[in-house]
């Protein structure tokens, strides 16, 4: 009882300082950028990346940290006038509920201590959500919401085919509009629920991944203790997922539910943001074997940016998974996805983007390849699969 009574004071006294204070520091601490902005290629990168009518990244975690990212922002990687200044016309913006104490990428237990909890008191943020994973989950999605509102005219938030088709009409004229997508990391989220998969869907989200860092009620995660497969309720959330128009995102998922969403999906799936083995010999990555099957079900992949996803150096070793990809099954299967804002140390924020151009240009890919890897192909995955 005293060690409650403990943690419940603690728990108030991270509310009372915390507000602001520790949320900047906490961010700070967890989304370093490798190298500062501005950044500069080539007279001929800078050209190239100029003619790109769409950028897409297909993962960014910028909705814990309380950022108004209606603002210019001096931490983290990415928010609305950023996404301006970079070009970029979509981000998937992805909700994250619960993170493991001592998270990494071998093994983590689903009752270790969640690590977003006292984020999510020292956030200001309501006490309905301090204790519950589906009031954090509708708050970001809410939050996401009040965002795009913000942006008047200025933003959209996408949830449907028309969406993304007033998206790419709208931007032929006038490139300061952006859409914005919504994602969760992890189907604990969902308390177990499938009528939660319905209020979730109501909010916006437009794809969920089964596992994040630690097994759960939809199976095993790549980063968690049983290696498991779908379980009974997992499956029944597959289908659910797949009648309403939620895409399945296989990142963080074990071999297991990979194999099981790939048999029994009706619907092509996302990995978000991953790593390739051949270039990062990791449980985190995607085999070779693993990369055409999701080619075989008309999926897509997006290459993250982190060292503990592609290794380092960072920037050639995202070329070389693009490029293997490529080699595999073929340009239109691959993406980026950053993960920015996702706790990771990344080599530049979503304005260096044209880096990517550069280093792609530089192992002699072809405009249209670069066009299809830096936004192309996730437009004509979400104009051919969208409800």
């Amino acid at each position: 009882m005293k060690k409650f009574l403990f943690f419940l004071f603690l728990l108030f006294v991270i509310y009372l300082i915390g507000i602001n204070t520790v949320p900047q520091y906490i961010e700070t601490q967890r989304n370093p950028v490798k190298i500062a902005p501005p950044y500069s290629v080539s007279s001929e990168a800078k050209a190239l990346y100029d003619r790109l009518d769409f950028i897409a990244d297909l993962h960014c975690d910028a909705l814990l940290w309380g950022r108004n990212l209606n603002k210019r922002g001096d931490r983290g990687h990415v928010d609305f006038p950023r996404m301006r200044e970079a070009h970029v016309a979509l981000e998937m913006f992805t909700i994250v509920s619960k993170s493991p104490a001592g998270q990494n990428m071998q093994s983590n237990s689903e009752d270790a201590f969640d690590n977003i909890t006292p984020l999510t008191i020292a956030k200001g943020e309501s006490p309905w959500n301090w204790f519950s994973l589906m009031n954090r989950t509708l708050s970001q999605s809410n939050a996401l919401a009040d965002f795009v509102e913000n942006e008047e005219e200025k933003a959209i938030f996408i949830k449907s085919k028309t969406d993304l088709e007033k998206l790419i009409s709208i931007r032929k004229t006038d490139k300061q509009v952006i859409g914005a997508m919504l994602g969760i990391e992890g189907g604990h989220a969902l308390e177990a629920s499938l009528e939660n998969l319905d209020k979730v869907f109501k909010a916006g989200v437009r794809m969920i991944g089964p596992t994040h860092f630690f097994d759960n009620e939809f199976g095993g995660s790549a980063h968690g203790e049983n290696s498991e497969g779908l379980t009974d309720f997992g499956k029944s959330a597959v289908r659910k997922m797949n009648e309403l128009g939620i895409f399945i995102d296989l990142a963080h998922s074990s071999p297991a539910i990979i194999d099981d969403v790939l048999e029994i999906s009706t619907k092509p799936v996302i990995v978000s943001h991953t790593g390739v083995r051949a270039v990062l010999d990791s449980q985190r990555n995607l085999s070779d074997t693993q990369i055409q099957k999701i080619a075989a079900n008309g999926g897509i992949i997006g290459i993250a940016f982190f060292d503990m996803a592609v290794g380092e150096p960072e920037l050639p070793n995202i070329i070389a998974s693009i490029q293997h990809v490529l080699d595999l099954v073929g340009i239109e299967f691959v993406a980026l996805g950053s993960d920015y804002d996702g706790s990771v140390a990344v080599p530049f924020d979503i304005t260096g983007l044209p880096l990517i151009v550069e280093g792609l240009m530089e192992a002699g890919f072809s405009e249209d390849e670069i066009r299809a890897v830096m936004g192309e192909n996730v437009k004509n995955f979400f104009l051919k699969n969208m409800n």
